[in-house]
């Protein structure tokens, strides 16, 4: 049986965690004959997230917190030390992403087609996001396609599906949101193709909790930039 890790970061997400939580663990993969580990790093949430991970941590395979909040990308790096598995994908801890969808994005790669599986929010059922986000996300994936020569309809989404052997040799230095074209530009610099599947989503408002900004916008984009030319 083959092992999938499901990498979860956490930062202020008391809200949602249980609910992600439990949806994450009801998914039921034995059919694909795949088996789950759950790697959860809190990335020193100030509600009561911490609290919420300790009264679960039996379900965990690992649990961490880092001392200082640092971003996203550096508790998926903080997850990879943790990785037993064959397969990779990053779960958030809101309620955007559906779990009940990773057969979806498994299925690729179990037929042979692809290392790398990205679920695309804009060719499946979503709730609309705000307008300044689509126009960045779709401007940020033009950029992406135009320098590293591919036709990606979503580079920025969180359902990221990764063969271990993919990601041998990468290394990733972002800490904060720009994880995201990080990872993919050296995904694409190493030559794989990567495959995309539609997903649903159902994005959150700035009220519940959503945390990305213009600002990370911008350094997304010199991410996207600095990668094509340096390793």
């Amino acid at each position: 049986m083959r092992k999938l890790s499901i990498i979860i970061p956490v930062f202020n997400e008391a809200a949602t965690l249980k609910e992600i939580l439990a949806k994450v663990m009801a998914v039921d993969l034995t059919a694909l004959d795949f088996e789950k580990e759950l790697i959860v790093v809190d990335d020193a949430s100030t509600d009561l997230s911490w609290e919420i991970l300790l009264g679960m941590r039996d379900a965990f395979s690992a649990l961490e917190r880092h001392a200082e909040n640092r971003g996203k990308g550096a508790a998926i790096r903080t997850g990879l030390r943790h990785v037993t598995g064959d397969f990779i994908i990053i779960q958030d801890a809101d309620l955007e992403y559906d779990p009940d969808e990773y057969a979806k994005l498994l299925q690729p790669v179990i037929k042979g087609k692809a290392e790398v599986v990205y679920g695309s929010r804009f060719t499946g059922e979503r709730r609309n996001m705000f307008l300044h986000h689509w126009i960045g996300n779709r401007f940020l994936t033009i950029v992406t396609n135009i320098l590293y020569d591919t036709t990606l309809s979503d580079m920025e989404t969180c359902y990221k599906l990764f063969s271990r052997q993919a990601l041998e040799g990468i290394v990733i230095r972002s800490d904060r949101f720009n994880f995201e074209p990080e990872i993919t530009a050296k995904v694409l610099k190493k030559g794989i193709r990567i495959y995309e599947t539609p997903i649903s989503y159902t994005g959150r408002e700035y009220n519940e909790g959503k945390k990305i900004t213009w600002r990370d916008g911008f350094s997304a984009l010199w991410t996207i930039i600095r990668y094509r030319f340096l390793n």
